[in-house]
This record gives C-alpha cells, sequence and structure tokens, in this order.
C-alpha cells in the first residue's frame, strides 16, 4: 500500500450510465475494492500480514461528494529556487545525489525531507521554505528524485499533507480511496488475501499499462509525492519514463507525423468501474 500527495485537484464529471471498462488491468483494481476486508486488514490473513499503517487503510465513501472545480493559478516554488540548491545540499553534510540514468531520474541520500516541515527545531521557516522551493527546482530537472530511509509513514499523516501543501493546490481523487479525514491522499492499495492480480497474471506475461495520472484534468497535478507503507519482498515494480525523451528519440519524419495531433482525455471509464 502506498500513498501520493497530487498537487492540483481534479474536475469531476458525471460517468454515462453505458460506460464499460474495456481493459481487464483497471478490472483488477475494481475487484481488489470489492474484496477490501476492514478485519483482515487489520488481523492479516494466510501470508497477508496485518498492516503496518492502520492509519492509512483506505476508505471508500460514496456520499461524499466535492464542488466543481474553480481554475487556479499555479505559481511553481521551483521558480523562487537558489539553482544552486545551498540549502537542499548544506555544505558540510554527508547529503549527495547519483543520477540513475543519463536523462531521468536520481537517487538522493543524506537528507530527511520532514526536516523541512515548518518549525523544526534545528532549521528556521524561511531555511525549510528555501530546501523545498530547491527540491522542486531539483525534480523539474531530474523528473523523478527517490529518497532512501524516509520517515513520513512514522508521522501524523497530517505531517506529509503539510509538506505537500508548500507545492501547490493539493489534489483530491475523484474514484480512489483515501485515509479517513485526508482525501488529499491518494491510495495504491491491495486487500489482504486479495489474490485478484495473480489471477490476473496466470495466463499473461506481465501487467505494463503506461500511463500519466490524471490527464484528464484540465489542471493536472504537476507533481506527486509518493512513499511505501507495506510492499512485498519482490515484485511490485513501478517503472518510469521520459516522455520528451521518447519523443525526441524519434526519427525527424516520425515527429512530423505525431506534431499537431490532438487526443482526447476522459475519466469517464475511470469514474464508471467504481460508480
Amino acid at each position: 500500500m502506498a500513498p501520493s500527495i497530487d498537487s492540483s485537484q481534479p474536475q469531476r464529471q458525471p460517468a454515462p450510465a453505458s460506460t464499460k471498462p474495456s481493459f481487464d488491468y483497471k478490472e483488477v483494481a475494481i475487484a481488489s475494492m470489492n474484496d477490501y476486508s476492514q478485519e483482515n486488514e487489520l488481523n492479516g490473513v494466510g501470508d497477508f500480514k496485518k498492516a503496518s499503517y492502520p492509519n492509512y487503510l483506505p476508505k471508500w465513501d460514496k456520499s461524499v461528494h466535492f464542488p466543481p472545480l474553480e481554475p487556479f493559478t499555479h505559481h511553481d516554488p521551483g521558480l523562487d529556487a537558489d539553482p544552486i540548491l545551498p540549502n537542499l545540499f548544506p555544505k558540510g553534510e554527508q547529503a549527495y545525489a547519483e543520477d540513475i540514468t543519463a536523462n531521468i531520474g536520481a537517487e538522493v541520500h543524506g537528507i530527511q525531507l520532514s526536516s523541512f516541515l515548518p518549525s523544526p527545531p534545528a532549521r528556521s521557516d524561511t531555511a525549510t521554505a528555501a530546501a523545498k522551493n530547491e527540491l522542486a527546482l531539483y525534480v523539474a530537472r531530474k523528473r523523478i528524485v527517490a529518497f532512501r530511509d524516509q520517515d513520513f509513514a512514522d508521522l501524523p499523516i497530517s505531517s506529509a499533507v503539510d509538506f505537500a501543501k508548500h507545492f501547490g493546490r493539493l489534489h483530491m481523487h475523484p474514484t480512489s480511496p483515501s485515509p479517513n479525514g485526508h482525501p488529499e491522499v491518494h491510495l495504491v492499495h491491495k486487500g489482504a488475501g486479495d489474490t485478484t492480480a495473480s489471477a490476473f497474471l496466470s495466463g499473461r506475461t506481465n501487467s505494463t499499462a503506461w500511463h500519466t495520472d490524471i490527464s484528464y484534468e484540465e489542471q493536472p497535478p504537476g507533481c506527486t509525492f509518493l512513499y511505501v507503507l507495506d510492499a512485498p519482498a519482490a515484485g511490485g515494480d513501478t517503472l518510469f519514463s521520459s516522455m520528451v525523451e521518447a519523443y525526441n528519440r524519434l526519427s525527424p519524419a516520425f515527429r512530423g507525423l505525431l506534431r499537431g495531433l490532438k487526443a482526447v482525455h476522459s475519466g469517464f471509464e475511470q469514474a464508471a468501474v467504481v460508480s
């Protein structure tokens, strides 16, 4: 189970009653939701251990409705950052970063992001805001950044929400579960005892489903803050790619075919499977 916090908010629209999901991998997620058991989560079942973080367990409440979104102006905090990143990587400390690939991704060691929360004992609010501005710039440069040995999972959920608010208006996913009282936290969850995914993969070699999250929003999220709570010892890998680099590696003729094309992104199908 892993939470994510997106900076932005979703556009909610009613789903046509006749809409039917067309991809099997989406049905897996819905089956997991329907098979959810709070008792199994809290106590464990079979080879599935009990949830390490019960405060993060998902809640589906179809009686909750959010008002229509209003357009907003977003100011990227990375625009206010010192390009040298002196607050994110202070001199004299053991923090360092290593590139994961030549085009996308970095792994950072020696930084505890929770130290950038408002009013920590060792840093001023001005310094923590500057560090988060530089974090926004660094993530924009690297596209995806992994920070090892973080403690957000052990802090109150509100701490993660407060941290993410610095980067923009928070997104509330229109169809996915969230922890009780925290609709800004989107949970990627597989229930204890749920073997739907195993059955799905029994006749397939993979479950590859490349996608961009919430692409149907008028103002899609600009970044996602993701951390793991409970994960299997093996499997469950998530891959990330740079579509900019993928496009740049196409031949000039192929890029010419794509240039100017338009696509319609819709959330109707996603909404239909949970309605």
